[in-house]
């Protein structure tokens, strides 16, 4: 008997350690795990990421072919069109290879019919869809125009959020959840309610509001002074700004040491540049839905408001949407110039000359990652400008275009940065002003182009 007891005991002890195990690894991530050098070694300056995850979020970052160019002569939109209102100044062939293309990238199966009703004169502004379509032309071509700090020159297009949808995959309303107001149940401080915003975290489930929309708060985690001076940045604050934190991160799909040096992640001095581009982001973000989205709110019907009767608003996550640089960086902007402030051919293909910032372009065969000699004199002139100035640093990136298989693809294009790396160090740069970026491959494109290391000026 003791022995029978004995032995049940043992298996219900190995049943709890089981279910403990359980609990406890369902909040890791399954291997394999890998990490990029992001700093001097030593200092924890790494960006940690799965190729297991990092495949599917590529395939989200799909770029579509441009369509055929046209003629940019010829009568002006405004003369053969009437009430148009934005684009009036581009040609009307222009205007309307545009009009196609944003209808592929916002509205697929419902075409012109989305934004026009089916019988009345295209003019009619009877549609709320034309209203807000009108307006989030407009709101593309501020973004491009005067947010460069942020968007660069690869800028942005309706593709860039919509991706084939009518709403971007990635908006937000404000959280229906409300602090309890009675004694019995406390107050939950905002916090405490498992929400996908915050990775399910203890985090504050509504940060997004006090940082992305109308009356900002200030983003801070410790105060210039010591409590109690006036210092309002309690530890309430910092968690607030952790929950803005977690959902950056998760919507670009990086860890902290992106933007911030372990040494002390307040100070600004030792930063990744990435730091100043995110702070341009944040307040990007915050113009694009107090200027141009909230106020449409009385346009939209009620079935497309949140539970509060708020419009969708845009986040980090809503333009990257896992990637730590929207479509890999892919300038779709270049091809339809008409939403920014871009010169060249309408319609044009995408060129293969670097992007600025870019110090040199490594391009590679199908399926190899050994240099050529086109390679390798491009790799001498990155060598030369890192050589002319001590303070530069050369980050690396490596493509694949879109054949083959993925994980194959992900390791080819890590091959390719390594074989880059490599190349640098024995050219006489430091391995510390040497950027090991995330490997990344293309999906839309099977050119040459795509079979590439880009090497960034980083400082």
């Amino acid at each position: 008997m003791m022995k029978s007891s004995s032995g049940y005991i043992r298996r219900i002890c190995l049943a709890a350690a089981a279910i403990a195990a359980s609990a406890l690894l369902s909040g890791c991530e399954r291997p394999p795990v890998d990490t990029v050098q992001h700093g001097f070694r030593g200092t924890g300056m790494v960006q940690v990421y799965n190729p297991r995850i990092l495949i599917p979020e590529t395939y989200k970052n799909v770029v579509p072919d441009p369509l055929p160019a046209v003629p940019s002569d010829g009568p002006r939109a405004r003369e053969v069109y009437k009430n148009v209102q934005v684009l009036g100044d581009v040609s009307a062939a222009e205007f309307t290879r545009l009009m196609v293309a944003i209808s592929a990238w916002v509205a697929p199966n419902e075409q012109c019919s989305y934004c026009h009703a089916p019988g009345e004169d295209f003019s009619s502004d009877s549609m709320y869809t034309k209203v807000v379509a009108r307006r989030m032309i407009q709101m593309t071509q501020a973004i491009n125009s005067r947010w460069t700090a942020h968007v660069s020159q690869t800028g942005v297009t309706c593709y860039t959020c919509h991706r084939g949808n009518h709403n971007p995959a990635e908006v937000w309303y404000r959280s229906p959840l409300h602090p309890q107001a009675t004694r019995a149940l406390g107050n939950d401080a905002g916090q405490n309610k498992a929400a996908a915003s915050v990775g399910l975290a203890s985090l504050p489930y509504d940060a997004l509001r006090d940082y992305l929309s109308s009356d900002p708060k200030e983003i801070r985690n410790n105060g210039p002074t010591a409590l109690p001076t006036g210092n309002r940045s309690s530890i309430k604050q910092a968690e607030f700004t952790y929950s803005l934190m977690m959902h950056m991160s998760d919507g670009l799909g990086v860890n902290c040491t992106y933007c911030h040096n372990t040494q002390n992640f307040a100070k600004w001095e030792g930063a990744p540049p990435q730091r100043v581009t995110a702070w341009h982001g944040i307040r990007m973000a915050r113009e694009i839905n107090t200027a141009y989205i909230e106020p449409l709110t009385p346009v939209f019907p009620a079935a497309r408001l949140g539970p509060t009767g708020d419009v969708a608003k845009v986040n980090c996550a809503t333009c990257h949407q896992g990637a730590y640089k929207p479509l890999y960086g892919v300038s779709m902007l270049r091809d339809y110039p008409q939403l920014g402030r871009v010169t060249g051919a309408t319609g044009a293909t995408r060129a293969a000359a670097p992007p600025p910032g870019v110090l040199g372009r490594v391009l590679f065969d199908t399926g190899r990652s050994d240099l050529s000699a086109a390679a390798k004199a491009e790799i001498e002139k990155a060598v030369k400008a890192a050589m002319a100035d001590a303070s530069v640093k050369i980050a690396l990136s490596g493509f694949t275009d879109r054949t083959g298989n993925p994980q194959a693809n992900l390791d080819l294009a890590r091959n390719r940065a390594v074989a880059v790396r490599d190349a640098l160090t024995a050219a006489g740069v430091p391995v510390a002003r040497i950027d090991m970026r995330k490997p990344e491959f293309v999906i839309g494109g099977a050119d040459a182009n795509s079979r590439r290391v880009d090497l960034v000026a980083a400082r």
